[in-house]
């Protein structure tokens, strides 16, 4: 089960809505959103949460470019909503990394000859080759690392230092609306 909020930051504190993601396929999609909830362009954070697996915060401020964090980011990965946090750019992967890796696989087939060539390896079931079961030196250009990702300094500035943030599993949007004093206006939209 999921929850996901908008806390938008106003002169009289902060104003919190529920909001569906059911139309948000993108970061960039989430972003607007936040956005749109911004009163004089002032911080917006949106939460998702999925019970007792992962959260997730984005902070937007005005025009900048959204600041995420993933408690855990192998959880968020096996999740729809993650997936759209888990950025080329916070996975520390060039962009479209996984177009080129798509297109390259097109070319090569799973034998590992390119298209239209005959595999001229020797066909032999009990072949124990087991040299080339890791043909990626332990490397998965894939692989989501485990634990916490992100910017752990994301909401510093609003009261909740980065080693709290390091320590939240459960309950976590709970304290942090509480860290931020917005736990009032937080409890009535979940």
């Amino acid at each position: 089960m999921y929850f996901a909020a908008l806390l938008a930051r106003t002169e009289d504190g902060w104003e919190a809505s529920d909001t569906e993601l059911d139309d948000v396929e993108t970061l960039s999609d989430l972003t607007d959103l936040a956005r749109e909830a911004s009163v004089d362009e002032d911080t917006v954070l949106v939460f998702i949460e999925q019970e007792d697996a992962w959260f997730g915060v984005v902070r937007v401020d005005g025009e900048e470019d959204p600041r995420i964090f993933i408690s855990d980011a192998t959880a968020a990965a096996r999740s729809s909503y993650g997936e759209i946090l888990l950025t080329d750019e916070l996975l520390g992967r060039e962009p479209g990394a996984d177009d080129t890796i798509a297109a390259l696989e097109e070319l090569v087939g799973l034998d590992g000859t390119e298209d239209g060539e005959p595999d001229i390896s020797p066909d032999n079931d009990n072949d124990n080759d087991d040299t080339n079961d890791d043909d990626d030196d332990g490397l998965d250009s894939d692989a989501v690392p485990a634990g916490p990702l992100g910017d752990t300094g994301v909401l510093a500035d609003l009261g909740l230092p980065e080693a709290e943030l390091l320590m939240l599993r459960t309950d976590a949007l709970v304290e942090i609306a509480d860290a931020l004093g917005a736990a009032e206006v937080m409890e009535a939209v979940r």
